[in-house]
Formats: structure tokens, sequence, C-alpha cells
């Protein structure tokens, strides 16, 4: 049977010894997870005033072998209620194995703490939103975070002290 292409030319593989940059994700896991619910069921009667929350959020990355690096998302969020009674504390690490290569050394770290953050951030968000629906509470539902911005606001602050090589 002949293949047909419509007139197109047909694919052809990069030569050999062409180093084409390549980005894989290996693996997406849960490295560690926490949901402490510490005043239930009590805490759980005072839902009717709007509680207070405190949320921090975190990108790490580090080299696990040729061409494979891990990167992280450390997420914390605590979460008041009247008279400061704790309704819930999580805390949440979700990484991802990535190959990274063809690309220059300069450019790897960008992808580490930007594109690949913005890749498993969706997946941590939703683990966040059942962890404290099904703690009792409505469920958390975070705001798209900017990892680009981020990443260029925290370059900027460290600009003039030595950069710190993804180890």
């Amino acid at each position: 049977m002949a293949d047909q292409t419509n007139g197109a030319a047909a694919p052809t593989a990069p030569p050999p010894g062409d180093k084409t940059s390549q980005f894989r994700v290996l693996a997406q896991y849960i490295k560690d997870m926490s949901f402490e619910n510490p005043n239930a069921p009590g805490a759980l009667q005072t839902l009717n005033e709007r509680p207070k929350l405190k949320i921090d959020a975190n990108v790490a990355a580090r080299k696990m072998g040729d061409n494979v690096y891990e990167s992280a998302l450390t997420f914390e969020a605590s979460s008041t209620g009247p008279g400061d009674v704790a309704h819930y504390h999580i805390e949440i690490t979700y990484a991802g194995l990535f190959r990274i290569e063809g690309v220059p050394d300069n450019a790897i770290q960008p992808i580490l703490l930007i594109n690949c953050p913005t890749l498993l951030y969706p997946f941590m968000r939703r683990l966040v939103a059942d962890l404290t629906r099904e703690g009792g509470y409505p469920p958390l539902l975070l705001d798209p975070i900017d990892f680009h911005g981020l990443y260029l606001r925290n370059s900027s602050k460290l600009a003039g002290q030595p950069q710190a090589a993804i180890a």
C-alpha cells in the first residue's frame, strides 16, 4: 500500500548529531502531604464567618541525573475562624521528574522554575481543593500563579549575588 502525502513533503528525521531540544515529563507525584483538622468537629460549626487564610508557596529544583531534574512545588495554607480557632493546616509538596536535553545550561533554571511548576500547578491545585472539601470545609480554590513573574522578581532580588546552581 502506498503512503499518500497529498503533495506535502514527507517528514524527515533530524540528521545524525543534530541535538534538538527535548522536554519530557517523566513522572508526577505527591512527595509529602499533610492535612490537619485540629478542632473538628467544633470548628466546622463556625463556618458562617469568613475565615482568615495564610498561604505560602515555593518552588525548588534539583538535578537527579544526566539530563533528569526534579521540580517541586511546596504549598502551605492555614485557615482560622472566629477567636483565631484553627480550622485546618495543609502542607503539600507536589513534584515532577523532567528530562531536559539539548537546552543551553543558562536556560535550564528558568525551565525548572517557570515551565515545570506551570505544568504541575493545576494538579496540586486540585489536591488542595479536594483536601479542604474532604476535611469538611468549602474547597480552597487557589488563584493562578504567575511563575514567570515570580522568577523575574526573585532574579532581580538576587542580582549581584552569586547565582545558586541547580544541585
